[in-house]
């Protein structure tokens, strides 16, 4: 019905449970590099791509959740090349691991030249997002269904990673 609330999180909590896949909150976003975006070499801020990544982590979030999430970390972060002026960047995010109230997912940045469509990794990261209620408390989030070898092992190492951040190190 138009104009009905949002679900609660008790009617959405509801269907907490039903595993959903890594495709069920895949996203993909395109952004174009502007000179407000660039550096006096012309190239992409490491700050606005960090913002992308993390809007991007927070949409698949989302979306696997169904529920209002916040950013817990960003872990390795690697700017392995720049993007420059005018090009396009492409961000990629897709779930790697779900546990009681958090998630990791892996994002990636690429740049495509919009004259040629030659495209390269700008910049890879893994954002921890945890699932809130109407009060910013953690509430629990779909397990994920893992379909394939690739998406076990990202899992398995995903769950390696939080070991050692719970570790300290």
């Amino acid at each position: 019905m138009l104009g009905s609330p949002p679900p609660s999180t008790i009617e959405r909590m509801t269907n907490v449970r039903s595993p959903r896949t890594v495709d069920d909150s895949r996203v993909v976003m395109t952004e174009i590099v502007m000179p407000e975006d660039s550096n006096h070499h012309g190239n992409v801020f490491g700050g606005r791509v960090l913002a992308l990544i993390d809007k991007a982590g927070a949409i698949a979030g989302m979306r696997h959740c169904h529920a209002p999430v916040v950013t817990a970390a960003i872990d390795r972060v690697d700017f392995l090349a720049g993007a420059r002026e005018g090009s396009i960047l492409i961000v990629e995010a897709s779930l790697n691991a779900a546990f009681r109230s958090s998630m990791e997912i892996a994002v990636s940045v690429l740049a495509e030249d919009p004259l040629s469509g030659e495209r390269h990794l700008t910049c890879r990261a893994f954002v921890t997002l945890v699932s809130v209620d109407e009060r910013g408390r953690p509430v629990p989030v779909p397990p994920l269904d893992l379909r394939n070898d690739d998406e076990r092992r990202r899992s398995e190492e995903a769950a390696e990673r939080r070991r050692r951040r719970q570790a300290g190190g």
